[in-house]
């Protein structure tokens, strides 16, 4: 048996599995995701490679010969789930000692010799860069030697393979446009785990827009660590942006993440002028401070943001902004705090992720700045954002009652198939009653009903 793991920078878990012919046997292979959309899109990719192979996906990890875990550095609680999640397949392989466990994604790139060393249970290694490796690294651990490929590129983008999509409902699709991040910023591992940046052909890219709406799927998102920065040849990220949203009116088209130091005002006026390119922007902005932000190096001060987010409400006023911030970094004083508790109420946004800062080996914050906020200043300062932010999206959510949005059926909802749940432009998740033939399509709903999270509402005849 192998298993996988795909681990990613968030703790939203993806699940699924894979089989190859071996010794006159179909290997079967199981593939687990945690993080983010951009490990979703790699787990996709390894699914395709693999079944080149000829191995074969499973969605039981009981019945597996190899299981996938795709991994997520960026914050220690995602490694720890990946950890918990090691000792349930150790014991597997107790009963099944022909099973091997792969890792792979950002947390085996950050801590190979150490994960070899204290989880015996793994067999393989691979990194982000190292998919197309990985039936060799199998073929070595089937023979008893513990593989590994972390070795980052300067060039693989994966650009040329189709991936096997994995969302059940087939509605919504994830496009990598970019790989690597060269922004350096002080409390981030990602360059050290993802490598450096590095743009697909805005060809390849379209050939894979088009493929998605052809086998009926109804919603694209762009990912790339920063956006803002795909270049290849003469096209830039606007360009891209337009190529994409010509595809057809009836695609709609999201991207995910934007960096405010390179967010431009021409992205905005791209997103203005094509009704299917969905009104939802976000930009995280990790602290309100000047001070704190060039702490963290990230190359704009508070008033550039303000700019930014100012540009996007003056081009797009119906626009949804959402933000990522972090509570408890180095040096964070009560007034740093404060500018940041500012910009949230001025900015007024719609959704956040929020966070205690969390130190990360090896990074620039790490070598050179002291972790020095209390975990109960952390704590607190952070249940203030949390609170703020509840208030305001529970005010952004009571502005839409009554309103009408088009929505994108994605699926029934978890407590009755006779309700169904999509989102709106502003990705905002709407709940109402309907047919689940109607996965797929487009449909007005009336908002009637809301709480801080979720719009609930009635679907227009």
């Amino acid at each position: 048996m192998i298993v996988f793991f795909l681990l990613t920078n968030t703790d939203n878990t993806f699940q699924c599995g894979a089989t190859v012919k071996y010794n006159n046997f179909m290997k079967k292979f199981y593939i687990e995701t945690y993080g983010c959309q951009m490990n979703v899109a790699d787990s996709e990719l390894v699914v395709s490679l693999l079944q080149d192979k000829g191995y074969k996906l499973t969605e039981n990890y009981k019945e597996s010969d190899i299981i996938l875990v795709n991994t997520c550095a960026v914050r220690e609680k995602a490694e720890l789930r990946v950890r918990g999640k090691l000792t349930l397949y150790k014991n597997l392989k107790k009963t099944n000692p022909n099973l091997k466990v792969g890792l792979l994604g950002c947390m085996g790139q950050r801590t190979k010799d150490e994960l070899l060393e204290q989880e015996p249970v793994l067999d393989f290694i691979a990194g982000p860069d190292a998919y197309r490796d990985l039936h060799n690294l199998i073929e070595k651990a089937e023979i008893g030697q513990r593989a590994v490929n972390v070795q980052l590129s300067k060039e693989e983008t994966y650009g040329d393979l189709k991936p096997v999509r994995l969302d059940k409902n087939g509605v919504t699709a994830f496009i990598s446009i970019s790989r690597g991040c060269d922004n350096m910023c002080s409390f981030c591992i990602v360059p050290f785990t993802r490598g450096r940046e590095r743009s697909r052909s805005d060809k390849s890219i379209i050939d894979e827009a088009k493929n998605a709406f052809e086998k009926g799927y109804r919603e694209v998102t762009l990912l790339g660590q920063n956006v803002d920065k795909y270049k290849f040849e003469d096209v830039d990220f606007a360009k891209l942006l337009q190529k994409v949203a010509n595809v057809s009116k009836k695609l709609r088209v999201r991207f995910s993440t934007s960096y405010p130091h390179d967010f431009t005002n021409k992205v905005i006026q791209v997103m203005a002028d094509n009704e299917n390119i969905c009104k939802s922007i976000h930009l995280p902005v990790q602290s309100g401070s000047t001070r704190m932000l060039e702490k963290m190096k990230r190359g704009y001060t508070r008033e550039w943001y303000m700019d930014r987010i100012s540009a996007i409400k003056k081009i797009i006023p119906e626009c949804a902004i959402s933000t990522d911030i972090i509570a408890g970094f180095c040096s964070e004083t009560d007034d740093d705090h404060k500018d940041t508790i500012s910009l949230m109420k001025w900015a007024n946004y719609d959704t956040a992720f929020m966070f205690k800062y969390s130190e990360r080996p090896n990074n620039y914050a790490q070598r050179n700045y002291a972790d020095d906020i209390p975990e109960d200043v952390k704590s607190e300062r952070l249940s203030e954002i949390i609170e703020l932010q509840s208030n305001m999206s529970y005010e952004s959510n009571k502005q839409d009652l009554g309103k009408t949005f088009e929505v994108l059926v994605e699926g029934t909802s978890k407590r009755s198939e006779k309700r169904l749940f999509g989102r709106n432009s502003q990705n905002k998740v709407i709940i109402f009653d309907g047919n689940k033939k109607l996965v797929g399509k487009y449909v007005n709903v009336t908002v009637n009903k809301f709480t801080q999270a979720t719009l609930l509402g009635e679907m227009n005849e």
